[in-house]
Parts: C-alpha cells; structure tokens; sequence
C-alpha cells in the first residue's frame, strides 16, 4: 500500500508587512511591520499575494462615508480583496472544506454567522454580526490575515490570483445588483459610472454573463474601455444636462427608458437622475456610496413611483453563491478586470489617483 502524502506546511515568518491607515481622514498609508497571528479555534491563517484596492477602502481611509457608525481609527489595516495560500490552519479546522495549500479570497463581509435571519435567507452580506474586512478588523492590504475557514471564498485553478481579487468584491457586488434588477435578457439596463472599476465589470457581467443590453454613461475618455467591456451605447456624462441624458436614453431604448438603472459611482448627481432613466416597471438599484452627509434621492417622488410601478433596492456585496458564480464566470473568460498592479509601497499614490478620478479599472497591490 502506498504511503499517505505527508501534509503540506509552510514557514511562517514571526513578523511580516502591513500597510496601514496612519493619519484617517486624510489620503495617507505606511508600511509596519506587524507579529504574524496565530490563529485560533475555526480560523486560518493566509498567506496574502494580491489585494485589489477598492473606492471603499478610500472612504473607510478617509472618515469620509457619514453611515458608518465611528471613525476609523490610526494603524487600521485596509482592503477587503485579497487572495492568497492557506499557511496553517487553526484548532477545528483541520476536518472543513479548506486545508493547508489550498488559494483562497477574503471578501469586504469577512465574517458572516451563517444563524441569524439574514445569513438563513442568503443574505450574509446584510448579516447581524458580520465583520468587515478593513473596518474595526484586519483588512487584506497585508501578507498575512486570519480568517474563518467556514467563509474563506476558494479560487478557481484557472484564475490567476491578481484577476481573481477584483472579483471579491467589484465583481461579486455588481453581479448581485444585476441580479436583484430583475432585469430579463435582452433588455435595457443604464450602468451608471460604467469606466470605473464596478462600472467595467458590471458592463461585462450584464452583456456577456446575462445578455443584457447596456448603456453606459461616463466621462468621454472612459468610452472605449465601456464599449470593450461590452456596452452597446456610451453616453459622456459631460455632454448632457439631467434633461437631455433622460431624452437620450429613452430615444436608445424606442421611447420607454431603460429596465433597470445600477449606479455604481459615488455620485448623488447620478442618482438624481436616475430615476428618469427608467421605463414603467423599472428598478433603480443602490450600488455606489456617496461621500459627506447623507442626501436623498432627488426626484423619488411617492406620485411618480406609484404612476410609473417604479422600484428601488439597495445592494450591498453578494452572498457567498454569487461569489463562486461570479469567480466561475472570470475563470471561464466570461469577464476579465482591467487592472494594473502596483507594490505595496505605492497604496497612497494609488489613493490620489483614485480620489482624482483618473483611474480606469482596477488597481491591484502585489503583497508577495
């Protein structure tokens, strides 16, 4: 009889690199050097490669989201992206579905209880007592994270771990939108922000994963990387007032307006007009954060919404099905991110562009 294999191990270091929030509020990150845990009961711990680096992360940085509940605090530990090797695994994990070796992602809901109602209706990224990766627990822009072993998202052989980070997030996040825009194939559906680094990947999920139609409105220089993600009409958002954009839509669409409009920039404009964009039966779908106080949607008028049967959801991140959908969907060629990696060192030139909008796609930090 043959030998059993011997279990794979790996060293681990006693210290390894973070790259952290020192001054929240600001556009600022440094590099420390930080004790590797241990992990305990239920946990793994994970060697991270790659992290994306998400518009999130930059609102967490800057105490600039007024919903969350206190400000971030110095030495916090960012991103929610982040794929890497399982290195150890902690006490009553040695019998689940990951072991030593095995790539994995850690998603922005890094814990979900799996008991309460929500996460027993699919709804983990709504859980009672999730934590959020980055926010008041360890984030992934770091070589080493402990995570639970029940929640840890496995990463298709196929994918490379750089494409497979966006996904954990920006792809996991507009696809479940898609989803709840009830939006049947063939149909109109407005992807608000689509050059950005959601816009791009909701363009594909929605016309190559779901046969959608899509319309995406962006600034100009953004046109030719929609129209590659699969958009059949761009609209430069420069070129049109709140008016002309809802006449131009509806003109693209034979007169009635789109099924379903995603909004996946930071922009109250965006939902402004939003809703003027719809046909009879429409959804608006909530994806993109805007920063400073909060503002209600303009024109959400109770009249007009009961006239036109218009809806509007809310979407935070996907549950944990649509994570493997989505990584299937990116490892079959179905979406690619258009991303560019960059060092650890350079998070904060990475932040500037960022909050300049000037970035098209998605940036990845290599960790190794």
């Amino acid at each position: 009889m043959a030998a059993a294999a011997a279990p794979k191990t790996f060293d681990i270091p006693k210290k390894y690199k973070a790259v952290v929030y020192d001054k929240p509020g600001t556009i600022s990150t440094k590099i420390e050097e930080l004790d590797t845990p241990e992990p305990g009961p239920g946990d793994v711990l994970v060697r991270l490669t790659h992290s994306g680096v998400c518009h999130s992360d930059m609102g967490v940085m800057e105490n600039s989201w007024r919903g969350l509940p206190y400000p971030t605090q110095a030495g916090q530990v960012g991103g929610h992206e982040g794929v890497g090797i399982v290195h150890k695994l902690g006490p009553g994990s040695e019998n689940g579905r990951v072991k030593v070796g095995d790539r994995v992602g850690i998603k922005w809901i890094a814990y979900a209880c799996g008991a309460c109602t929500a996460c027993l209706e699919g709804q983990d990224g709504v859980c009672f007592n999730q934590k959020i990766s980055g926010y008041y627990y360890p984030g992934t822009f770091q070589q080493y994270a402990l995570a639970p072993a029940s929640y840890v998202t496995p990463i298709p052989e196929a994918l490379s771990s750089e494409d497979a980070a966006p996904m954990l997030c920006a792809g996991v996040t507009t696809y479940s939108a898609l989803r709840k825009s009830d939006a049947k194939s063939g149909q109109w559906v407005v992807i608000a922000g689509a050059g950005g680094g959601l816009g791009h990947l909701a363009c594909q999920i929605g016309s190559r994963g779901m046969a959608l139609r899509i319309i995406g409105i962006d600034h100009g220089s953004k046109e030719q990387l929609v129209k590659d993600c699969g958009a059949e009409v761009f609209l430069d958002i420069t070129k049109f007032d709140d008016k002309t954009i809802a006449e131009e839509v509806k003109k693209v669409t034979g007169g009635l307006g789109a099924s379903a409009v995603i909004v996946c920039t930071a922009s109250n404009k965006a939902y402004a007009q939003a809703l003027d964009l719809l046909r009879f039966g429409g959804t608006l779908v909530c994806v993109g954060m805007p920063e400073g106080d909060s503002v209600p949607i303009a024109k959400a008028f109770p009249a007009a919404m009961v006239a036109m049967s218009l809806n509007i959801k809310g979407s935070a991140v996907g549950n944990q099905r649509e994570a493997l959908e989505v990584l299937d969907m990116a490892a079959r060629g179905i979406v690619k991110t258009r991303l560019r990696t960059e060092p650890m060192e350079n998070l904060t030139q990475v932040f500037q562009e960022m909050s300049e909008g000037k970035m098209q796609g998605r940036v990845v930090l290599d960790l190794q």
